[in-house]
């Protein structure tokens, strides 16, 4: 392929993900950064927990994520009386025909609200591993896929613990990213207050993309080049973690192919065919942070995860500037 076909699929990639943030920004104001790693998350078929105190617009971010992109969109209220079946669906006899016919549940969907996930017990919150990884759910023995694109967005509230299930590394592992939408400048809410004061931002919201268009950008972010040298980065971060003193548990092959994925969809907003290491730096917290189980120890002393991945990074050097090409 040409440096000149390069260059202007690239920048049709980008005009398919910009006007999704510009879309959902005009919902979510103020929070550029967090609807920008919504829309990496997207391009790179991750899921996203969003974890923050109630009313800053978890749950609006999903449903604008979802119209923008002309998904169709479900939502699971998690509790602690849900069962798995109520997520991934159920086989029900049928007395007309003598056979048992699957009903699907909300789980089938291209664009998931999981809200208040850690409200659920374990073994729901575990209905949601398979379809998280593999997309497709096993009900009585019966693989069934699941529509594409495939999103879990999850939302958890950070504060309140009762009632609640912590969830499990492994369902941790399995989100891309954690966002934090936190609570808006000044200015910012009162133009909050100003753009409701008659109706709702998200009730004239069109779509921006397509269900197709957003499997096209997810197919080019994988083609988006990653010099070796980028690779060890990446390697040496998340190994990094699992020899830090505070850390118990660091993070996994699947984070690091989590980071690489995040920085090859922030190369792609940018109209970049190549990744640099600036995107990796970028996407370390919210890629690492969520995944990691410190000490007791360092939580007894008031260490977070997130300081601890950011001085892991400014320890590493940074590979030199040599750009590789897929020609």
């Amino acid at each position: 392929m040409k440096v000149e076909d390069l260059v202007e699929e690239k920048t049709r990639s980008k005009s398919i993900a910009e006007p999704i943030i510009e879309n959902v920004a005009k919902v979510i104001l103020g929070k550029d950064y967090a609807v920008r790693l919504g829309v990496v998350a997207l391009m790179c078929r991750g899921h996203i927990l969003v974890e923050d105190v109630p009313g800053v617009g978890k749950t609006m971010l999903a449903k604008s994520l979802a119209k923008s992109t002309g998904c169709s969109f479900g939502r699971i209220q998690f509790t602690p009386d849900l069962l798995p079946s109520d997520v991934t669906g159920t086989s029900i006899y049928n007395q007309k025909t003598g056979d048992f016919e699957f009903r699907p549940g909300p789980i089938h969907t291209q664009m998931l609200l999981a809200d208040e996930i850690n409200r659920a017990t374990p073994k729901t919150q575990s209905a949601l591993l398979e379809a998280m990884e593999e997309q497709q759910v096993t009900v009585d023995g019966v693989t069934h896929p699941l529509p594409s694109p495939f999103m879990v967005i999850a939302t958890e509230n950070p504060v309140e613990y009762e009632g609640t299930f912590p969830l499990p590394e492994a369902q941790l592992d399995r989100f891309l990213l954690r966002i934090h939408l936190g609570y808006p400048t000044f200015e910012q809410e009162v133009a909050i207050l100003e753009s409701q004061q008659h109706g709702h931002p998200f009730d004239s919201l069109l779509p921006a993309s397509s269900p197709e268009l957003i499997l096209r950008l997810q197919n080019e972010t994988r083609n988006i080049y990653v010099d070796p040298l980028v690779k060890q980065y990446i390697v040496k971060i998340t190994d990094a973690t699992r020899r830090h003193n505070d850390i118990a548990l660091g993070a996994s092959p699947r984070a690091s192919l989590g980071l690489q994925r995040a920085a090859q969809a922030q190369a792609l907003l940018y109209g970049r065919d190549y990744v640099l290491p600036d995107d990796v730096k970028d996407l370390v917290g919210p890629v690492l942070a969520h995944r990691l189980v410190l000490t007791a120890g360092s939580r007894m002393q008031g260490s977070d995860s997130v300081g601890i991945v950011q001085s892991l990074v400014e320890e590493i050097s940074v590979p030199g500037a040599r750009v590789g090409s897929r020609a």
